[in-house]
């Protein structure tokens, strides 16, 4: 039986979907992370403790594991861990991206540079150490404009500034940002902030996998909330999109091409997009799939999970249909209203019985500190609702919403805690 090593943070969202689908596909599996996630409680010794975050000591210590449980896959879930997986995948001899090519996928500079020498539409922009003064910087800016940490992602950090004054109150934050952040060990663009042109116009997510250079979409979502900041939380996905064909077509072929451009070749892709009557904008490629719970709308033509095909691909099995099943799917990432201490989430019970909705789930938990962007990087929970039509699922998730009340007590926050993140 082959061996999948999962590279799970204890805050992620991802870890259970990537264990039953292991199950289901038939591999042993050893998760390594920083702590036990709870859903290994009742198998410790499928658990392997490995400093995600320095591949100084994870790779001798995957290593040492190999030598009596040789591993046949490495995954990550994230950005961070998809770099040390293919870190790990290098050392074991193992079939990956190259570490390069999933390093440009992590950071936005070496994202943009990329697409830019491979003649693809990219904003203007220039990089930043966040030590700087933001008085001499923002005479460098044109507005609008927006700020982005360059190696931080899901929103996080990521502000709009419409003249000076927004930009220095913008860039101070992300400065305090990172600086609660600050590792001994951070490389350097851990403290450095990416600033480009406002890409205005509607904004899409686009899955894919890639088998041998081939591109192939898996699920096109439209993000139907306005995404024009000052802050960018994503809230709605819905599939199949509504765009026109012609539209989807060209999407993809964007997509497939900046993967191509910072040298991507095998594995789950991630995309954000932007469309405009100008260009279609590859905003974001991460060599992972899409975070959070998310993936739980999708469902292949075979019944497949997506971490069911992206454990196949990664084994070297044959892929069953890649097509979505018929229907429409969609997810609330449930956001959080305010900074403080969460006491009770009201009205779950009638949320869930709103007609569509099949799952409400709450991540976190009465007693929670909680942040909301652009310094936070979870959700109170998700909403997932299916429907004939994408425009009824829609509706399903803002009804579902709009049935809970969040009651929280305020408490306003000194710092922010790495812990807080989650994927």
């Amino acid at each position: 039986m082959a061996h999948l090593l999962l590279l799970l943070p204890s805050m992620s969202y991802r870890g259970e979907a990537f264990v039953e689908a292991a199950k289901k596909v038939g591999v042993s599996l050893t998760v390594a992370g920083d702590a036990p996630p709870d859903f290994l409680n009742q198998s410790p010794d499928n658990f392997l403790t490995v400093d995600l975050y320095n591949s100084s000591t994870a790779v001798p210590t995957v290593m040492e594991f190999a030598k009596t449980s040789p591993i046949d896959v490495v995954l990550g879930v994230n950005d961070g861990t998809a770099v040390l997986a293919s870190t790990l995948s290098e050392a074991l001899g193992l079939s990956s991206n190259s570490i390069d090519s999933v390093c440009a996928a992590s950071n936005k500079h070496t994202m943009r540079s990329l697409l830019q020498k491979a003649g693809l539409p990219c904003p203007n922009f220039i990089v930043v150490d966040s030590h700087k003064n933001a008085e001499d910087i923002v005479q460098q800016v044109a507005f609008p404009c927006v700020l982005k940490p360059l190696t931080l992602s899901g929103s996080c950090g990521i502000i709009r500034a419409d003249d000076s004054v927004s930009f220095q109150h913008a860039f101070n934050r992300i400065r305090h940002l990172l600086k609660t952040l600050e590792r001994p060990d951070q490389e350097v663009a851990g403290r450095q902030i990416l600033i480009e042109d406002f890409i205005p116009g509607i904004e899409v997510a686009l899955e894919g996998l890639l088998t041998k250079d081939t591109f192939h979409p898996l699920a096109l979502f439209d993000k139907p909330d306005p995404l024009d900041g000052p802050y960018f939380e994503e809230t709605i996905y819905v599939t199949p999109s509504r765009l026109s064909p012609e539209s989807q077509a060209r999407i993809t072929e964007s997509l497939a091409k900046a993967a191509r451009a910072i040298g991507l070749r095998e594995g789950p892709v991630h995309g954000e997009l932007r469309i405009n009557d100008q260009e279609i904008w590859v905003i974001e490629v991460a060599a992972r799939s899409i975070g959070g719970k998310c993936s739980r709308m999708l469902e292949f033509g075979t019944g497949k999970s997506l971490e069911e095909l992206i454990l196949l691909h990664a084994l070297g099995k044959d892929l069953p249909s890649l097509e979505l099943t018929t229907g429409a799917g969609g997810v609330m990432m449930i956001p959080i209203p305010q900074e403080g201490i969460l006491e009770r989430v009201e009205g779950q019970e009638a949320a869930q019985q709103v007609s569509g909705v099949e799952e409400l789930v709450m991540t976190a938990e009465p007693g929670d500190q909680l942040i909301p962007l652009p310094e936070g990087k979870r959700y109170l929970g998700f909403i997932v609702a299916r429907g004939a039509q994408p425009t009824e699922v829609e509706e399903a998730l803002r009804e579902s919403h709009s049935q809970l009340k969040v009651v929280m007590k305020p408490q306003p926050t000194k710092s922010v805690h790495p812990e807080i993140f989650r994927v």
